[in-house]
């Protein structure tokens, strides 16, 4: 706050020295070192193109990466991934990016990323939101809210960079990406649509499902922008950005197995679990079944058997022996009413 003080007898305003954090003072050293370097090795497009072709184009598995297709409304939109984001950052140069979580609400999550032009001084900041509760409205566990927030903060970069970037730049890049990832591997067309029937087998997906997909009526039918769109949706389940659930609504997954990546593997341990028996549970329902037999007659009454030998050798001390029976069942009679 600045005081009033009296200087060669005239009151001037004096500016009060305040002292900044041990943080701040590191940022800002930061900011300005990374500013310096940026005047004094400005970029170059030629050698951004050449170095952002190189990282991408490496091999047709790098390529497939740097795009994604996603099912919106009946119909599939596509775009550069967070790995193009990276690749193209990089290759751009003089240039700071950064991302964090700004809030964790009850039914979302939001993250922050910015992006920084150090040569041009341009600050792009952008924010996703992504939801963290089920179908159902259950909210998430922890494990999961930090999986979705990793994934918002993904997005959030991604946009910021691109914010920054001329998208000019990226689509040629992209382009150029999608035919190396569909044609360059091992076997052209037809190596590639093998390797991608075969990924999508590994999650229970059959080839008649992704013929009903790409609504074509045999492998033989399938071009290179389907298989460019079979990339760039195995691209977006890696990165969590849609499920399998959303791209084939009429599969029924083996398991429960709905998601990939990090979800997947989640939901895979998660189903292990309780599929798990306990120790004694499950001996007791492993365990072979014994036959059950009827129990035994019961044996006779003493008295009774008592009775039947003596009526066999005398007819009167049966007779005897009845009206002491009855007389015995009547002084029993009382203990059982008892």
């Amino acid at each position: 706050m600045d005081k009033n003080q009296q200087v060669n007898g005239h009151e001037a305003l004096v500016p009060e020295v305040v002292e900044t954090s041990v943080i701040e003072q590191l940022t800002r050293g930061e900011v300005d070192m990374q500013v310096a370097t940026a005047k004094r090795f400005p970029r170059s497009i030629q050698r951004f193109q050449q170095e952002a072709r190189t990282m991408a184009l490496k091999n047709p598995a790098v390529a497939a990466s740097c795009f994604y297709v996603l099912p919106r409304g009946g119909k599939t939109i596509e775009g550069p991934s967070i790995n193009m984001a990276r690749i193209v950052a990089g290759s751009w140069g003089n240039m700071r990016c950064q991302t964090r979580i700004v809030n964790i609400g009850d039914k979302f999550i939001t993250a922050q990323a910015t992006s920084w032009d150090m040569e041009k001084n341009l600050l792009i900041c952008n924010e996703v939101q992504r939801r963290i509760t089920n179908s159902s409205g259950k909210r998430y566990n922890d494990d999961m809210i930090v999986m979705t927030g990793n994934a918002a903060s993904s997005i959030a970069l991604r946009n910021a960079i691109f914010n920054v970037v001329p998208m000019g730049y990226v689509d040629e890049l992209l382009t150029q990406c999608k035919r190396i990832a569909a044609t360059g591997g091992e076997g052209g067309l037809d190596g590639a649509k093998k390797k991608w029937l075969g990924e999508y087998k590994k999650l229970d997906i059959t080839e008649d499902q992704i013929l009903d997909l790409l609504e074509r009526e045999g492998v033989a039918d399938i071009d290179i922008d389907d298989v460019t769109k079979l990339q760039g949706l195995h691209t977006a389940l890696s990165e969590g950005t849609t499920t399998l659930r959303e791209i084939f609504p009429k599969q029924q997954p083996k398991d429960g197995v709905t998601k990939f990546g990090f979800k997947r593997r989640q939901q895979e341990q998660n189903g292990a679990k309780q599929h798990e028996k306990p120790p004694e549970q499950a001996s007791v329902q492993d365990s072979p079944k014994k036959s059950v037999e009827p129990p035994p007659d019961p044996e006779p009454d003493p008295w009774v058997k008592h009775m039947d030998e003596t009526r066999e050798k005398s007819p009167e001390n049966g007779q005897q022996d009845i009206e002491q029976a009855k007389e015995h069942n009547g002084k029993q009679t009382p203990n059982k009413r008892r």
